[in-house]
């Protein structure tokens, strides 16, 4: 996903603009209840991720990362100041966060540790289809890989930032990110996807490989069948930035972004869905459709539960 920090120098603007657009009025959805952040100096947070509904980090400004157990937040010690973008993990003891000069974080279930990451770029994120296989994204168009011992590059600089990485499989992955740009990984090379928009993307996800997910900035969202990459209507207007996405199946499906948007996808129609907040709402996971956290600005932790 996008770095948050630098989206929300532009959703303060949004923000202002769109202040009586927000998604509390957007739609009679349920409302998402605010959890406590443990993190007094309310960093922004920029993503979220579980193993589990009882094992979620999200990671932000600062080196903050925090952590879920299924009743409460804790701050957790990284061993780092920098702005933490990305979270991903195989398991609950083998998970990743990356940020800013090449940071790359890995927690073994005990404690984080620095990696070598063989690059001082900012890394905008981060996903894997095993402990051995785990891809990263870098703000000058490179990816790397990580093979289980050791981080390197698999492409070389190109001249679009990548903000958001997700897969199906290890032969079907998917990196977007500024202009419009996607690359499509086969198991072998990274190939770029003809221009879809001009708009920059900031999150991918998909329910399987003919059902994938890609949204961004002024209200770009695109899916993709499996061939063919089309826009879609009915998310939100021009002047909602979204900052990312993710679903439990083809039917349960959210979109985040700024002016407090949650937009969510049952399959047949998106609606708006009240947040209880005008902030921004920079990622969103979900352990269930029963069970979907959400993080932005200021430490907002949001969290839907069904009974």
């Amino acid at each position: 996903m996008k770095k948050l920090p630098v989206l929300f120098l532009v959703l303060v603007l949004c923000a202002a603009v769109v202040a009586g657009c927000s998604a509390s009025s957007a739609g009679s959805g349920p409302v998402w209840k605010s959890q406590k952040d443990p993190d007094t100096k309310r960093q922004p947070l920029a993503c979220v991720w579980g193993s589990s509904a009882t094992d979620v980090f999200a990671v932000g400004d600062g080196g903050t990362i925090i952590h879920y157990n299924g009743t409460a937040w804790s701050k957790m010690t990284s061993g780092t100041t920098i702005d933490l973008i990305g979270v991903w993990g195989s398991s609950a003891s083998d998970v990743f966060a990356v940020g800013d000069l090449g940071t790359i974080l890995h927690y073994d279930g005990s404690a984080w540790s620095k990696m070598t990451a063989g690059t001082n770029d900012d890394i905008g994120g981060v996903w894997g289809a095993s402990p051995s296989d785990v891809f990263a994204l870098t703000n000058s168009g490179i990816v790397l890989h990580y093979d289980g011992t050791t981080w390197s590059s698999m492409t070389d600089s190109a001249t679009n930032s990548f903000t958001g990485i997700w897969g199906s499989s290890p032969t079907g992955v998917f990196a977007v990110g500024e202009e419009g740009a996607i690359l499509h990984y086969d198991g072998t090379d990274w190939n770029s996807v003809p221009d879809t928009t001009t708009d920059s993307f900031t999150g991918v996800w998909g329910s399987s490989a003919s059902d994938v997910y890609a949204v961004g900035l002024y209200g770009t969202a695109m899916h993709y069948d499996g061939s063919t990459w089309s826009s879609l209507t009915g998310v939100a207007s021009s002047d909602i930035n979204f900052f990312g996405v993710w679903g439990s199946s083809p039917s349960d499906v959210y979109v985040v972004g700024s002016a407090g948007t949650i937009m969510h996808y049952d399959g047949t129609t998106w609606r708006g869905m009240a947040s209880a907040t005008s902030g921004a709402i920079g990622s969103v996971w979900g352990s269930s459709a029963a069970d979907v956290f959400a993080v932005g600005n200021n430490g907002l932790i949001l969290h839907y539960s069904q009974p």
